[in-house]
């Protein structure tokens, strides 16, 4: 087997036909593996795939101004689907407020609401060994059915699925930033690029991050009516507060408690309900409302107040002193860069009609309106940007570990053909980490994506690689100086010597990374460090012979004819 390797190889590398093949061949396999990312998205690139949980979250957000009376009649629609989930052991509601703080919520503002128009829902599930659907896949087959039946109860109201995010957290997977001086502007730009990721696919849980803009009715007391009618501006007040929002009245001494019992008096929920949101149901609600003067008299609070409608003041959002607001998406089981791309020519395209638009930086847009010649920026952020950051830094890393192990190798052999020999042979291992995703994508049920863990993998290779072809080279330098073999001849034994070595090192780092390979976050340098060794394999006992015998390696080693020895021969 051994004499067999050695004269296929010495019979390759001699052979010009055979060295324009292999070369020929390596540089297809490397040309189309990099068609495979892009354009032909065979293989997609993530910055981690999901994560299966024992739990998520889903947020319930109706307009401003809902009651939690309609807020609990959503809560209550979830619910309904929710409790048809075998899978689903409990389910916590927290109505009009945050549930306590996850890793999620943390950077969602989860603690920060406390409103009669939000509500969160919890669900636990049986432990992830312990059921076939993970809780991602489960999220997705759930959102549209939900989102279908609740959020049609009420209008404006936004039903999204929030689960533990595999990385950092993140405000939404996709998170398009909208600066500006004029508010009204803003609000109307936002508007359109909602539209625009409701109308990509791909993108679901589509929410704008700013208040409503909705109708509201503003007291004013007359005072000289309270001044004539002989009660006091604060009899108006706790009236209003007692009928509304409750307050102590009285308290109640008890043997059990040194302290005093407070008494709590208002209104129940059916008389504090509204029958209708206008004008007139105000008016109607609060006349039932009687103040006693001084003198006994009944005086319906409508007589000492004036209604005034008004539109309410929404929450002014500012980020580095700059006036903002955040247009968020999450992403459907597909990679935040693809539907970026698509929203974002899609706004290129259909927002030339009211904006001159301007790219600034790789994605970011300035839009000025046409008509007022005011100034909006979009900046693209959320896991989107974390992605592109970490892509950018780890292909930096990789470019690094390259340049540095050129210079060594330059420094070592004093060679730049010897050195870019080895850094070629490294470089050609991502054929192997390209090619064994789009296999592994193949035979998994969801798709398997090129992640952060990837390039890690695939950075952790170059040592592998390039140990390789530096001990063929070596071992090839000894046998031309010390036993006088030819270059052929000594690229052809170095290279069937070392194969039983490099196989077993590559066996070892393949079953070793098996266990890794089923992993939902470090799948991806599993896969890269299984698939991207066999290519090192391949490189190194294939494309590193075949370059070296085209290198002027008789100048390099100093090379000089004499008798040959045996191999074997001290």
């Amino acid at each position: 087997m051994f004499k067999k390797f050695e004269n296929a190889v010495l019979a390759g590398i001699q052979s010009p036909i055979q060295r324009k093949m292999i070369l020929f061949g390596t540089l297809v396999a490397f040309i189309f593996s990099i068609l495979m990312i892009a354009p032909t998205k065979m293989v997609l690139a993530k910055m981690l795939p999901g994560k299966n949980n024992d739990t998520f979250t889903i947020y319930a957000n109706l307009a401003n101004g809902s009651s939690i009376s309609q807020t609990k009649q959503v809560a209550d629609c979830i619910i309904t689907f929710v409790q048809q989930e075998k899978e689903v052991t409990d389910t916590e509601v927290f109505l009009g407020m945050g549930s306590p703080l996850d890793f999620a919520g943390l950077i969602k503002g989860s603690h920060f609401k406390n409103s009669e128009n939000v509500a969160e829902i919890v669900l636990n599930l049986t432990k992830k060994h312990h059921r076939e659907e993970p809780s991602y896949l489960m999220v997705q087959r759930m959102r549209p059915l939900v989102q279908k039946n609740c959020e049609s109860l009420y209008a404006d109201t936004v039903i999204t699925f929030v689960e533990p995010p595999a990385g950092p957290p993140v405000l939404a997977a996709i998170v398009a930033e909208i600066y500006g001086r004029d508010a009204e502007g803003i609000r109307k730009l936002a508007a359109r690029v909602s539209d625009v990721f409701k109308n990509t696919k791909g993108l679901v849980d589509v929410d704008i991050m700013q208040d409503e803009i909705y109708d509201t009715y503003e007291i004013i007391v007359d005072s000289t009516k309270v001044v004539r009618s002989g009660v006091s501006i604060k009899q108006l007040n706790d009236i209003l507060y007692l009928a509304f929002e409750g307050m102590e009245i009285a308290v109640k001494n008890s043997d059990i408690y040194n302290d005093q019992v407070p008494i709590y008096l208002s209104l129940s929920e059916e008389s504090k309900r509204f029958t209708k949101k206008d004008l007139n149901a105000v008016e109607i609600k609060l006349s039932s409302l009687k103040l006693m003067n001084n003198i006994g008299m009944m005086i319906p609070i409508t007589e000492l107040i004036h209604i005034i409608p008004k539109k309410s003041n929404p929450m002014i959002m500012s980020k580095n002193l700059h006036q903002m607001t955040n247009v968020m998406a999450e992403t459907d089981m597909v990679s935040q860069v693809y539907p970026l791309m698509e929203a974002r020519d899609v706004i290129l395209n259909s927002f030339s009609d009211t904006y001159n638009i301007e790219k600034i930086g790789l994605f970011n847009l300035r839009l000025t309106e046409k008509s007022t010649m005011k100034v909006y920026e979009l900046i693209w952020d959320g896991e989107m940007e974390v992605t592109l950051d970490t892509f950018v830094e780890l292909g930096a890393a990789f470019i690094a570990a390259l340049i540095l192990i050129f210079l060594l190798m330059v420094i070592y052999y004093k060679s730049y053909t010897l050195s870019g020999i080895i850094l070629l042979g490294s470089f050609l291992s991502i054929i192997g980490v390209i090619v064994g995703h789009f296999i592994m994508d193949i035979f998994s049920a969801d798709t398997f994506f090129l992640t952060a863990t990837s390039l890690i993998g695939f950075i952790a290779l170059i040592g592998i690689s390039s140990r390789n072809s530096l001990l063929l080279i070596d071992f090839t330098k000894s046998l031309m100086s010390e036993k006088g073999l030819h270059k052929a001849e000594a690229i052809a034994y170095a290279t069937a010597t070392r194969a039983k070595p490099i196989f077993l090192t590559a066996a070892a780092i393949i079953l070793a990374s098996t266990l890794l390979a089923g992993d939902a976050v470090f799948g991806g340098l599993g896969v890269a460090l299984i698939f991207g060794t066999v290519a090192a394999v391949i490189s190194s006992l294939v494309i590193v012979p075949v370059l070296l015998y085209m290198s002027d390696l008789e100048k390099h080693f100093h090379f000089h004819e004499k008798k040959a020895v045996s191999v074997f021969e001290p």
